[in-house]
């Protein structure tokens, strides 16, 4: 029997009493009630980058690390403390009873699959960003993650914590502030270098790429997965692979969640999506991301996010409503802001601690509900920017209309024998 998914079933179980009665010992209540030294145990799925970066966080135990590249494995082997076992394919990982949170720090063209399979093998999810390469495997991670009562949480912290870029402050007075409406409504919040935002277009995938040989610590075919073959170059891997679409979407998929979560979260959009797209854009590459010039995502009460790529319009606010608008460091054309916001009432509180959330069985402030929604923000423009027009969106359906071309990049193709 799994004891993980076990305790888990049963704390679900005995939540539901718990809401009924006023006081239930800790120690009925499983995992979530136990003294603080049964520590949650994880494991690290990707361990070139992100994923040693976050060997430590909370009160957790790292008991296993996962990477297809010899190297990274050995190398980051030596910064972990205790017995911590190597694999090279991530299902053993999903096995192992013994493991609470999987990590999930590979490139985004295995976060749909791994996502999925850790939810059903019943652990906790924490995935870095964007949350998955397409719409259809966000689908089907939300599904997974639902069926299975598994805690998730994207890492991108700027909706609840951190500085928010050009701001010198959190996303908190931002939100309240769009909360009163004292800007007025609908909004257009403007994203580029002068907001405070770099789109980070040196992510742009090469077109002249010569096969190479495979180096010996690295299983290419697994690094792969579920993407198409093509010779090996260094570039399309490790620490240059957000320059093809197989894998990433260049600047876009790096920043695009980091940037645009916190704005659906201020926009109060985070269960629905824009219903058009429009691009500026030179024509793209089949294989290599390239750059582009503007997108603008529109939603159904006119509500619109500009993404500036050539920071055309310098002096523009961050955020502009009939009534008023914001700019970087808080500044605001609103006379007497600091002292009118401070009738209003703080936006709700957030769950922000992982742990926490897992321990609670309590949803983490970003899940897998909301963020699939400010990835697909980042789905739609990337799709848009492939095909070099613009688009029109069911947020409902989650379905391009009349656009045959743009809906099959909703599910592309995974390469047998992966699926989800």
């Amino acid at each position: 029997m799994n004891r993980a998914n076990t305790r888990r079933d049963f704390i679900r179980k005995t939540a539901v009493a718990a809401a009924a009665l006023t006081i239930i010992p800790r120690h009925v209540l499983g995992r979530g009630f136990l003294p603080p030294s049964d520590r949650l145990t994880k494991a690290i799925i990707g361990v070139g980058a992100m994923g040693r970066n976050h060997l430590p966080y909370g009160d957790t135990e790292l008991l296993a690390i996962c990477d297809v590249d010899k190297n990274h494995l050995n190398e980051v082997l030596k910064l972990t403390t205790g017995e911590v076992k190597c694999y090279s394919d991530y299902r053993e990982i999903l096995q192992r009873s013994d493991i609470d949170i999987v990590h999930i720090a590979t490139p985004p063209h295995w976060h749909g699959i791994m996502a999925t399979e850790a939810a059903r093998a019943g652990k906790d999810i924490w995935c870095e960003k964007p949350m998955t390469r397409t719409i259809g495997e966000g689908i089907q991670v939300v599904k997974a993650v639902g069926q299975s009562g598994s805690i998730f949480r994207i890492n991108t912290w700027f909706r609840f914590d951190d500085v928010f870029y050009g701001f010198g402050t959190t996303v908190k007075p931002i939100k309240k502030l769009v909360e009163s409406r004292l800007l007025g409504w609908p909004l257009q919040v403007t994203i580029n270098r002068s907001t405070g935002f770099d789109w980070k277009f040196y992510w742009t995938g090469k077109t002249d790429l010569t096969p190479a040989p495979v180096p010996p610590e690295l299983d290419y075919d697994m690094w792969l997965g579920p993407a198409p073959v093509k010779p090996y170059n260094p570039h399309r891997v490790h620490e240059t692979f957000r320059g093809y679409w197989d894998y990433d979407g260049g600047g876009l998929g790096d920043m695009g969640q980091h940037y645009l979560d916190p704005v659906q979260y201020i926009l109060e959009k985070d269960n629905t999506s824009p219903v058009r797209i429009d691009i500026d854009a030179p024509q793209q590459h089949p294989d290599a991301a390239s750059t582009w010039r503007r997108i603008e995502l529109t939603y159904a009460d006119g509500c619109k996010i500009i993404l500036d790529g050539e920071n055309r319009d310098s002096n523009a606010a961050f955020i502009q409503g009939p009534l008023g608008k914001l700019y970087p460091h808080f500044r605001s054309d609103i006379p007497d802001l600091e002292n009118k916001l401070a009738a209003f009432p703080d936006p709700l509180p957030q769950l922000t601690s992982f742990p926490e959330a897992v321990t609670s069985r309590r949803k983490f402030a970003l899940n897998e509900q909301n963020g699939f929604r400010s990835c697909t923000l980042v789905n739609l423009a990337i799709i848009a920017v492939r095909l070099g027009r613009s688009l029109k969106f069911d947020p409902e359906r989650l379905v391009f209309i009349a656009d045959e071309g743009a809906n099959k990049l909703i599910n592309q193709p995974m390469r047998a024998p992966w699926t989800i």
